[in-house]
Order: C-alpha cells, then sequence, then structure tokens
C-alpha cells in the first residue's frame, strides 16, 4: 500500500463523484444534487453543451445546455460550488466545427472552458479511445477480438481526422478521465494518479475512477465494508456513475443511496469535486511519470473488470433498459 496521504483540514480519505450526464434530466438528477449539497458533498457534472439535431438511439431523453430550464439548473450547480465538465459536444458523435461550437458555448454560458473530460461511450471523437487505451501488446489483441473495434474507429487524437480535436484539449483542458475499476480505494490501483502519458501528449493529464453505471452499482460500491476499508486505508474515490439513472424516483432519491451518503458523509472525509482533487493530489506529487509496473497492472485490471461487465451485461441481454440507455465503454 502507499503510505497514508495528509488531507487538507485533517480529514482522513477523499471521496466525490463525476456524473456522466446520459440520460440526465432536471427532473432525475435535482434531487440527489440537493442531497449532496445537503451532506456538504461538492462533486462534479458532466454536460452537453449543444443538442444532437441528427437524433440518439440510446440518449435521445437527456437534456443538453439548448434545454433552458436545464441550463439554469446547471449554472445554479456551478453558483452552488459543484464543478461543470465536458462529456464532448453532445451524445452522439460530432465533428470538428460542432466540438468547437461546443467548446465555445460551454465557456460563453459558465465563465470558462471545462477543466474535467470525460470521453462518451462510442463517439468517434473520443481521445485515445478503445484499443488505443491499451499498450501491452496481448490485451490489445484481446480487446480487438472480444469488441470487434478497428484501431480506427476513435479520431478525437488524430489530426486531419474530422473527428480531430486534441489540440483544444491541449490547449483548454486539464484532466481527462480514462481507466475505470470496480474499486473503492484508486489508490490501490494507481496512487500516482494523475499522471501524464508521454505516448498520449494532447492530455495534459490522466486521472483513473471507480466505475458504478447506476444506482444499484452505486449502492454497493459504497457498502458499509467499503466505507470502512476507504477510511482506513486512508484512500482516494472518484466514482464515474449516471445521477440520471434510476437514483430517484417520484422526486424522492433511493431510500439505500440517501442512507449510503449519509453514512459516508458522517466519516471524516474530505468531499470536494474532481478537479480541486486531483489539483490537490498533483501538488503532492514528487514525479509526474507512471511506474512501468503501476501501468501494466493498470491495464490488466481494467481489462479484467471490463470482461466482468460485458459477462454480465450479457447474462441481462433481454432485459429491457427503458430509460436508461445503453452502457457504453469506460
Amino acid at each position: 500500500m502507499t503510505p497514508l496521504l495528509s488531507f487538507p483540514g485533517g480529514k482522513r480519505f477523499a471521496f466525490t463523484i463525476i456524473d456522466d450526464t446520459d440520460v440526465a434530466t432536471v427532473e432525475n438528477v435535482a434531487p440527489i444534487y440537493r442531497l449532496l449539497e445537503r451532506l456538504g458533498m461538492r462533486t462534479t457534472k458532466t454536460v452537453w453543451p449543444v443538442g444532437c439535431p441528427e437524433g440518439s438511439k440510446n440518449f435521445s431523453s437527456s437534456e443538453t445546455l439548448e434545454d433552458p430550464h436545464y441550463l439554469e439548473f446547471v449554472v445554479d450547480l456551478q453558483r452552488r460550488g459543484f464543478e461543470i465538465a465536458s462529456h464532448g459536444a453532445t451524445m452522439e458523435s460530432s465533428s470538428r466545427e460542432r466540438t468547437i461550437s461546443a467548446f465555445e458555448r460551454f465557456r460563453s454560458l459558465l465563465g470558462h472552458y471545462a477543466k474535467v473530460h470525460a470521453n462518451h461511450s462510442m463517439n468517434r471523437e473520443n481521445l485515445y479511445w478503445g484499443v488505443r487505451r491499451l499498450d501491452d501488446p496481448l490485451l490489445r489483441v484481446l480487446y480487438g477480438r472480444i469488441l470487434g473495434r478497428s484501431s480506427g474507429y476513435y479520431q478525437g487524437d488524430q489530426e486531419g481526422s474530422p473527428f480531430y480535436w486534441g489540440d483544444l484539449c491541449h490547449q483548454h483542458v486539464t484532466y481527462v478521465r480514462n481507466l475505470t475499476f470496480n474499486e473503492i480505494n484508486l489508490l490501490r490501483i494507481n496512487p500516482s494518479m494523475p499522471y501524464q502519458d508521454p505516448s498520449r501528449p494532447l492530455v495534459r493529464w490522466w486521472f483513473s475512477s471507480a466505475d458504478a453505471e447506476d444506482c444499484s452499482e452505486f449502492n454497493a460500491l459504497l457498502s458499509p465494508k467499503n466505507q470502512a476499508r476507504l477510511e482506513v486505508e486512508g484512500g482516494v474515490c472518484i466514482v464515474t456513475t449516471h445521477l440520471g439513472k434510476n437514483f430517484t424516483a417520484g422526486g424522492q432519491v433511493d431510500p439505500v443511496t440517501q442512507e449510503r451518503l449519509e453514512a459516508l458523509a458522517r466519516r471524516p472525509g474530505w468531499f470536494p469535486p474532481v478537479g480541486e482533487l486531483l489539483d490537490w493530489m498533483r501538488a503532492q506529487q514528487q514525479v509526474t511519470s507512471l511506474p512501468r509496473a503501476e501501468w501494466r497492472r493498470m491495464q490488466w485490471t481494467w481489462s479484467w473488470d471490463l470482461l466482468v461487465r460485458k459477462l454480465a451485461s450479457a447474462r441481462n441481454r433481454n432485459a429491457s433498459l427503458g430509460p436508461m440507455g445503453s452502457q457504453g465503454e469506460r
């Protein structure tokens, strides 16, 4: 294990959420954000700045910053101390022109460019996505065979592609999410986070996260046992989830989620937005490079977790997703 960090204010651990905006509406996420605010947790919410006029099979119920009431809600969240981040231009693949337009719309509406970005599902403008996330030769072969997607599908970092925007990312974005894990304490897997990767230079800093697709997975991740371990280990947890996926019903937060978050808030934790947490972690670092052994462990752990998720998805493929949408790669 890595040495215990000395968190601000004498806190014993750090916890936050990066909420991917898939299927989010004011109606289905406002109650959970009111709860987070009441508990003193300031988390990170991604948004889509522009709409998707061509339509979207899996994400058409989502609201964007082109919806006035949703824009008002997001601006108010930022005013209350929550961080607003990027999930790309919109819910489907975007050309460079639409990405530029979305970047400028984000800045004009929120007063700054997004500090944090997370790639979305199978959007072709995703940066260093798909098999290009991996360096291990064996894992690259296995990944291609299991998911059956060519290495040239994702082109956000490919200069000359109509989907290229890597230069904008490097200029304006500080942190980009990469690998996600089924682990509440990310220091067990990626203690060097945030990290730089010279082979992927268009991203200034990468970070990892825990993965919880929806409410049920989030509740499982925040089990009392896991919460206790996070505190005892002095760990760091950034949870990737979708707060629009069954966290609320009828204007009320899922009771298990509420109980888990209230229990976590009673522990001596630090609950900042993602960008603030990563800034603080950078300031503690002695080096910025990622040790080779750590990177190899991260790739294998992520690949295993991805395989487990795909097998679980296959078992449930006949179950209706309804308004939840489609689970993409994270």
